[in-house]
């Protein structure tokens, strides 16, 4: 399907996600990097910070307690956990996506941190990557 005819599209480069646990991570690279947490929200076994790089975001995630962040720290140490972009329509591209087979990490488009709607591609589906589809929050 060539893209013009496509319902949905990428719209931008929406954040870059590092797991950690340690609490020492988000003054350590805020510093490095000269940037200031915007915002921060807890979720289940991980705090959220998004730190605002340009026209995207560096998403830290602190692995809290039990849950997908503290497996993916204890199994693999901290690093790169997903990349996410902002997508036109979510419910367009899940639809897209599952028409076309592409395996998806979840049944349904969910609430996302900041007010905005999340889906994910399961890395299986994307050579390894793990896939985060954003639907920013209306203005």
């Amino acid at each position: 399907m060539a893209d013009a005819e496509r319902a949905w599209q990428v719209t931008g480069l929406h954040h870059v996600a590092f797991a950690h646990d340690d609490a020492g991570v988000p003054d350590g690279l805020a510093g490095l990097l000269g940037l200031t947490c915007a915002h921060t929200e807890s979720g289940p076994g991980f705090t959220e910070r998004m730190l605002p790089a340009g026209e995207g975001y560096l998403q830290l995630l602190e692995a809290t307690g039990p849950g997908v962040v503290q497996r993916f720290t204890g199994q693999r140490g901290a690093g790169l956990h997903h990349v996410a972009f902002a997508v036109s329509s979510l419910d367009a591209a899940v639809a897209d996506l599952r028409a076309r087979g592409v395996r998806l990490a979840g049944e349904a488009p969910r609430p996302g941190g900041g007010g905005s709607r999340i889906a994910f591609i399961h890395p299986a589906a994307a050579h390894g990557l793990l896939i985060e589809l954003v639907e920013p929050p209306a203005p």
